[in-house]
C-alpha cells in the first residue's frame, strides 16, 4: 500500500497516511460517469425543508411560507430561485444562516421594517434564524438570502 507523507514547516514528517488508490480504482461506474457528490452536511439532503415567516415587508411580500429543496417543493412564491440561493450561500463548515458577528463595523443605514424568521432544518442542521434591515450588515445579509427573502429597496 502506498502512503503519502505529509511534513511540517521545518520539514519533519507530521502524518503519514495510506493511499486509497484501490478503492479508488474500484469505485462504481455511476461515480466515474459524473455522479456529484455531497459531503455529509451538505444540501441535498432529505431534510431539507424550512419555513420562512416575513413581516412588515409590505406590498403582498408578508406571509409565511414552506420551502423544500432537493427536490424543490412548497409554497414559497420562487421554491427555485430561493433553493438556489441557498445553495449559492452554502459552504462546508459555515453556518448558511449565520448572524452578522458580533462587535462587526456596519454602516448605520436603516433599510426598513422588514423582519423574516427562518426555522426548519438545512444541510443536515438544524435552523433557527432571524433577520431585519437595521444597519449595513444585516440589509447585506438579507440581500445574500434574495429570493428566499423578499427583495426590498430600491
Amino acid at each position: 500500500m502506498a502512503h503519502l507523507t505529509v511534513r511540517g514547516a521545518l520539514g519533519t514528517a507530521v502524518a503519514v497516511l495510506p493511499l486509497l488508490a484501490a478503492s479508488a480504482a474500484s469505485a462504481p461506474a455511476s461515480a466515474a460517469a459524473g455522479a456529484v457528490a455531497t459531503a455529509p452536511g451538505g444540501p441535498g439532503g432529505p431534510g431539507d425543508r424550512l419555513i420562512v415567516t416575513v413581516t412588515h415587508a409590505g406590498d403582498g411580500r408578508d406571509g409565511t411560507y414552506e420551502l423544500s429543496c432537493h427536490p424543490g417543493g412548497g409554497s414559497h412564491p420562487d421554491v427555485s430561485g430561493a433553493c438556489r440561493a441557498l445553495d449559492r450561500n452554502t459552504r462546508w463548515g459555515r453556518d448558511t444562516f449565520a448572524p452578522v458577528a458580533p462587535g462587526t463595523a456596519c454602516t448605520m443605514l436603516y433599510g426598513g421594517p422588514a423582519t423574516a424568521h427562518v426555522t426548519g432544518t438545512w444541510a443536515g442542521r438544524p435552523v433557527d434564524a432571524t433577520y431585519d434591515r437595521s444597519n449595513g450588515c444585516e440589509i447585506g445579509r438579507w440581500d445574500r438570502m434574495v429570493p428566499l427573502l423578499p427583495r426590498l429597496g430600491p
